[in-house]
């Protein structure tokens, strides 16, 4: 009787291992952001690092910013004014333009970039640190490599993840501008006159939330994978892409339920 009812529980068995594993990874990502989030608020702070952090994230990406930015403004600048067109409310292309960069594709689209350029590198970065022991390096020497390594970064994008989606915002609303006064024809005063009337603080607020938020998990989840890497080159490539796609996902899944959330 036990043995016919054995292999009918295998499937049972394996479902419980792998949701065993799944929490115990999750705990593992939980505490590894609970220290460095300690670390970061007690003594000694790492200027230097901290610095080279915010070059190494933010003006490294400033070039894709521009450019995506630019472009998805004008994109949606020629999209939108066709669409409004039709019910002839051609006036609202400003604030159409502008809420939906502050709101919603400023924040997510400056994030994924980011994480296309800066994060992918700093997870390959960190991880051939793992490695090739340069990390154990670091520990053998009594040096904290979560303060050096993970603090700097998390802060890092708590500062520039705002910065560039104020950029992207910015040239966004500009590229839209470009499209609908000075190729469509539409009236200057009324682009940014009626983006006035519409466009209040607390959507520029969504943007800026979102943004400090997407700073903390791109960081987190590049640092994690560099941290937690496998062995040889093959290792880190796998962490690598593991690292933007996860972080994809979960800006993703966190802009929605922001959105769902915030006024």
């Amino acid at each position: 009787m036990t043995e016919g009812i054995a292999p009918a529980l295998r499937p049972f068995e394996a479902i419980g291992r792998r949701t065993l594993e799944i929490v115990e990874a999750l705990g593992r990502f939980g505490a590894f952001f609970g220290v460095a989030v300690a670390l970061a608020f007690t003594p000694p702070f790492r200027l230097r690092a901290f610095v080279s952090r915010i070059h190494y994230i933010g003006f490294n990406s400033l070039l894709i910013i521009l450019l995506t930015g630019t472009f998805t403004g004008m994109v949606l600048g020629l999209q939108i004014y066709f669409t409004l067109s039709r019910f002839g409310s051609e006036a609202y292309l400003g604030p159409a333009v502008a809420l939906s960069i502050i709101r919603e594709l400023g924040p997510v689209l400056s994030a994924l970039m980011v994480t296309g350029r800066a994060g992918s590198a700093l997870t390959a970065e960190i991880g051939i640190m793992r490695i090739t022991e340069q990390i154990d390096a670091l520990t053998v020497m009594a040096l904290n490599p979560m303060r050096y390594l993970v603090v700097p970064s998390l802060l890092a994008g708590l500062v520039t993840f705002p910065m560039m989606t104020a950029l992207f915002d910015t040239v966004g609303i500009f590229g839209g501008y470009l499209v609908g006064v000075q190729l469509l024809g539409l009236s200057e005063g009324t682009y940014f006159g009626e983006m006035k009337t519409f466009v209040d603080m607390s959507d520029i607020m969504t943007g800026f939330w979102k943004s400090l938020s997407f700073g903390v998990i791109v960081t987190w989840v590049a640092t994690y994978k560099g941290f937690h890497v496998g062995h040889g080159a093959e290792g880190v490539a796998r962490a690598t892409t593991q690292s933007v796609v996860l972080a994809s996902v979960l800006i993703l899944v966190w802009d929605y339920f922001m959105g769902s959330v915030l006024p």
